[in-house]
């Protein structure tokens, strides 16, 4: 079994390139390293079964010999970089996703969309169940990735009716853990330095919007049960534990021990008010469900940001 990962060397690509390795796949990552890091494969270096290529999934894309799968994970993904890759942000989404299943096509390999809960936009129902919309602003800040992300899965569906790929749509919500940028701009990253640094936290608006924190082990066993399964339609992949994003920094701080206060700034343009998914479609299709409780979750992830900081010199070790 021979897969081509796009995006492997981030966060979640990287997570997923060691699940297909465990599992015996050989792998080929594809990544531009905008936003992904050789760090994020350092400990596979050496190893006979990984390929990797630098290169943009937003130019043709040439792999030698067979692929049984490509796992379409590149793009940019926080809101920072929506403001500093929004032209790279919609080719990943569009012309890369066109690549990626052209060469799903010619290879005559199965195909997985990484898509997200973002093609929900600022939701009107809660649980988000995948026959839902959405609520999309088209011309907002978030709408370089809201908009290409439902690109890509309408091109998705086309392949599969067109062309007869065999496809699968990941739909991902907030996910965390190791390997998330120090400065990614999201959640988790933000409130985590801010916390191990003793620095305010920053929450913009009042706190009370919604987030449902999924860690990256269970997203991936949902990525890996949905590969190996005969379903084509849409998946939620996350958590149902909504927690306010007060709460969450609560939490972060209680965690890191922190003397952080907490500040409010103002609100982001077109910032979900609640973000929980229906997950009844992965609990009855796959048989999954997320077993990691977010407290262990962020217990490591704390732990490896630390790590970050002391190799920075800005903690001590």
């Amino acid at each position: 079994m021979r897969s081509v990962v796009t995006g492997g060397a981030g966060f979640l690509g990287s997570h997923l390139v060691d699940r297909l390795l465990s599992e015996g796949h050989d792998v080929v990552v594809l990544d531009n390293l905008i936003t992904g890091s050789l760090d994020n494969l350092s400990h596979l270096k050496g190893d006979p079964r990984l390929e990797f290529i630098e290169g943009d999934i937003a130019d043709p894309i040439h792999v030698d010999g067979p692929v049984a799968f490509v796992f379409n994970f590149a793009s940019p993904a926080s809101p920072d970089d929506f403001k500093n890759y929004p032209i790279k942000v919609m080719k990943a989404g569009g012309i890369g996703t066109l690549h990626a299943l052209g060469l799903a096509k010619a290879k005559g390999a199965k195909f997985m969309m990484a898509s997200t809960s973002e093609v929900y936009g600022d939701p009107l129902v809660s649980p988000q169940p995948e026959t839902y919309w959405g609520n999309v602003n088209p011309i907002g800040p978030r709408a370089v990735y809201d908009e290409a992300k439902r690109y890509s899965e309408a091109l998705t569906m086309a392949y599969r009716h067109a062309h007869g790929v065999d496809t699968r749509i990941a739909r991902f919500f907030n996910t965390f853990g190791p390997r998330m940028r120090l400065s990614d701009g999201r959640v988790v990253p933000n409130f985590v330095k801010q916390a191990l640094l003793g620095e305010p936290i920053t929450i913009y608006g009042d706190g009370s919007q919604t987030r449902s924190f999924g860690y990256y082990s269970d997203i991936i066993e949902g990525v890996y049960r949905l590969a190996i399964s005969d379903y084509q339609e849409p998946v939620n992949l996350g958590t149902q534990e909504e927690r306010t994003i007060l709460e969450f920094a609560q939490a972060v701080i209680k965690a890191v021990g922190s003397t952080s206060e907490i500040v409010y700034l103002p609100a982001a343009l077109d910032d979900p008010k609640q973000r929980r998914p229906d997950t009844t479609r992965a609990k009855t299709i796959l048989g999954w469900e997320p077993v990691v409780p977010i407290e262990v979750g962020l217990a490591e992830t704390i732990e490896f940001f630390r790590g970050k900081l002391v190799e920075l010199g800005k903690l001590s070790a």
